[in-house]
């Protein structure tokens, strides 16, 4: 039996990845809406978002490079960058490419967010969707543990919960921080003092 160091690596960094850009969506999705009030201040709550999809970067990193090591099914280095060109399951396998390089944009578009502004960031910030989905059908279609029934745990799981949360998010309205009042409000404090 060949050694089935890479190919275990494979399996558990690619679970990994999935379960750290699922909790990063989730950590994203309920940023808006402060949910926790002030318990979680946005931007600590922006700091795990973004450690998080960095985590699940590193963990996409070590699952293609596991995938290419590993002598059971071949990978060549150059399916890691262009989807569909792998030998096993090219589609499936094509669209875990395309969640990945997708991720990888969206976390670089933090430092640009300035540059190519508000609105237009928060587009590029919607195709996260995009990314949970690929993933999503990705790991259950590509994926050697989908007929395990914690893996359907797993996916159902993480489905469950980013709708869940979207539909919160949509429901609710993002709570944003009342403006003060302005020194010379009636009401406020510093015009009662003046008075």
């Amino acid at each position: 039996m060949k050694d089935p160091t890479f190919w275990i690596s494979a399996r558990a960094s690619g679970v990994l990845a999935y379960l750290l850009l699922t909790a990063s969506a989730l950590v994203g999705l309920v940023l808006r809406t402060r949910i926790f009030g002030r318990l979680a201040r946005p931007a600590l709550v922006t700091d795990i978002h973004r450690f998080l999809a960095l985590l699940g970067l590193g963990a996409i990193a070590i699952h293609g490079v596991a995938l290419a090591l590993d002598a059971a099914v071949p990978i060549p280095v150059r399916a890691l960058f262009v989807p569909g060109i792998a030998p096993y399951r090219p589609i499936f396998t094509g669209m875990g490419v395309v969640a990945g390089e997708l991720a990888l944009l969206i976390y670089l578009s933090f430092p640009l967010r300035r540059l190519i502004g508000a609105k237009a960031w928060r587009k590029l910030h919607y195709a996260t969707y995009l990314v949970f989905l690929s993933a999503t059908i990705h790991g259950i279609a590509a994926g050697t543990d989908t007929g395990r029934p914690w893996m359907l745990v797993v996916y159902g799981g993480a489905v469950a919960l980013v709708v869940a949360a979207t539909v919160y998010r949509i429901a609710v309205p993002s709570r944003r921080a009342a403006p003060k009042p302005s020194r010379h409000e009636p009401g406020s404090p510093l015009s009662l003092g003046e008075r």
